[in-house]
C-alpha cells in the first residue's frame, strides 16, 4: 500500500518549485519596477510571470542536478523518494525557462537581455553550486538580476538606485544563502553571514537621506527583528533549527523590498503586507527550502 503515502503529483509539483517562495518573487518584481519609474502594469504583470517561470525552472533543475546528492544525503526529496523521474524534472525545469523568456518577448531588448542574464545566473548557480564556496554570491545575482529585469520594464529604466538597492538584496541573498548551506549539517553555524542581511538596512540610510526618511528607519526596525528573531533559532543553538531560519529569512525578503520603496510613499505597501503573509502561509504547506 506505498501508494497510500506517495504525495500526489501535484504536491510533488509544488515541492519541486518552492512554491511558497513565490510571493518573495512577486515583490522583488513590484520593488524593481517601482525604483524603475513605474509605468505599463501590464508589462509588470508580464515581467513578475516571467520571473515566476524563471524562477521555478531554477527550482526543478537544482533538483535535476543535485539528483545524485539527494540520493545520498536528502532521500525525503523528490527525486529520490520515487515521486517523480529525474528525467521528468529536467523536462520541466526547460520548459520553465523557456516560458520565462517568451512572456517578456515583446516588451523589448532590454528586458530581453535581462531575463536571458537572469536565465544565465539560474543555470550557472544550479551548475556549480554544490562544488564552489562562491555559489551564494550567484543566487545573489539571481536576485540582482529580478531587480534589474523589472526596472527594464518601467519608464525610467535601470538607474543607479535600482542597482544599489539591488545589490543591497543581493548581499541579503547570499547572508541567507551561507547559512542554508548548514541546513542538512545540524552542526553550529558562522555568525558572520548574518552580518549581510543588515547590507540593506545600511544601504537605506545611506540612500534615502531626504525628508521622507522616516518610513525607512521604520522599515529597518522592523526588517531587522524579524531577522533577529528567525536567527534566535540557530545561532547559538546546540542544535540548530536551520531550516525554520532559513525559511523565515526567505519571507523576510519581502521586506528587503519593502525597505527598498519605503521613502518614496508607495501606495503599493499594501501588496507586500499581503505577500509577505502569504508566504508565510504557504510555508505551513510546501517547504520553503
Amino acid at each position: 500500500m506505498n501508494f497510500l503515502r506517495r504525495p500526489s503529483k501535484l504536491r510533488t509539483l509544488l515541492v519541486l518549485g518552492r512554491v511558497s517562495n513565490l510571493p518573495t518573487v512577486w515583490s522583488d518584481c513590484l520593488a524593481g519596477w517601482c525604483l524603475g519609474g513605474h509605468g505599463s502594469v501590464a508589462a509588470l504583470a508580464c515581467v513578475a510571470l516571467a520571473a515566476s517561470f524563471l524562477y521555478e525552472g531554477g527550482m526543478f533543475l537544482n533538483d535535476a542536478f543535485d539528483a545524485e546528492f539527494d540520493h545520498h544525503h536528502r532521500r525525503i526529496r523528490p527525486i529520490p523518494s520515487g515521486a517523480i523521474s529525474e528525467r521528468e524534472v529536467w523536462q520541466w525545469g526547460f520548459v520553465w525557462l523557456a516560458l520565462g523568456l517568451a512572456a517578456v518577448a515583446g516588451l523589448g531588448l532590454a528586458v530581453a537581455i535581462w531575463a536571458a542574464a537572469l536565465c544565465a545566473c539560474i543555470l550557472l548557480y544550479n551548475a556549480v553550486h554544490k562544488w564552489t564556496p562562491l555559489a551564494p554570491v550567484l543566487m545573489g545575482l539571481c536576485r540582482l538580476c529580478v531587480y534589474l529585469l523589472a526596472a527594464s520594464a518601467a519608464q525610467r529604466g535601470v538607474s543607479g538606485e535600482v542597482i544599489w538597492k539591488g545589490v543591497a538584496l543581493g548581499a541579503y541573498i547570499v547572508g541567507l544563502s551561507f547559512l542554508a548551506r548548514k541546513e542538512s549539517s545540524r552542526v553550529r553555524i558562522n555568525y558572520w553571514p548574518s552580518l549581510l542581511l543588515l547590507t540593506p538596512v545600511f544601504f537605506a540610510g545611506l540612500i534615502d537621506n531626504d525628508f521622507s526618511w522616516m518610513p525607512a528607519v521604520v522599515y529597518a526596525l522592523v526588517l531587522v527583528g524579524w531577522s533577529l528573531w528567525a536567527l534566535s533559532r540557530s545561532l547559538g543553538q546546540s542544535e540548530p533549527n536551520v531550516g525554520y531560519t532559513v525559511s523565515r529569512l526567505l519571507a523576510g525578503i519581502v521586506l528587503v523590498d519593502v525597505l527598498a520603496v519605503a521613502s518614496s510613499g508607495e501606495p503599493w505597501i499594501g501588496c507586500f503586507a499581503a505577500w509577505f503573509a502569504l508566504a508565510l502561509l504557504l510555508q505551513r504547506y510546501i517547504p520553503a527550502t
